[in-house]
């Protein structure tokens, strides 16, 4: 009933950039926040910036001063620019979003397909 679709992301040299874009589909009735994790081969998962509704916007220290977080609420869409990257960037980078789907009451955890940053040194 809601899907997040994920794109953006490839190959990119140390110290390029790369914005990544994830569209929410579907029976929405809200969304609230919204998230950017990201998981490396034989890593767990990690947040890396989120954004609530209000806009308000947190990062975490590894990507603090390159990665910018943001989102078009008529678009259901957030976005993730990435610049400066680093090797230590690669990783599938997954979209999350808290969501109110039309016929029901709650907010539900939603997760994209991931798409994968590969940043070479």
């Amino acid at each position: 009933q809601v899907q997040l679709v994920e794109s953006g992301g490839g190959l990119v040299q140390a110290g390029g950039s790369l914005r990544l874009s994830c569209a929410a589909s579907g029976s929405i009735f809200s969304i609230n926040a919204m998230a950017w994790y990201r998981q490396a081969p034989g890593k767990q998962r990690e947040l890396v910036a989120t954004i609530t509704e209000p806009d308000s916007t947190n990062y975490a220290d590894s990507v603090k001063g390159r990665f910018t977080i943001s989102r078009d609420n008529a678009k259901n869409t957030v976005y993730l620019q990435m610049n400066n990257l680093k090797p230590e960037d690669t990783a599938v980078y997954y979209c999350n979003a808290g969501i109110r789907s039309k016929f029901y009451t709650s907010y539900g955890s939603y997760w994209g397909q991931g798409t994968q940053v590969t940043v070479s040194s």
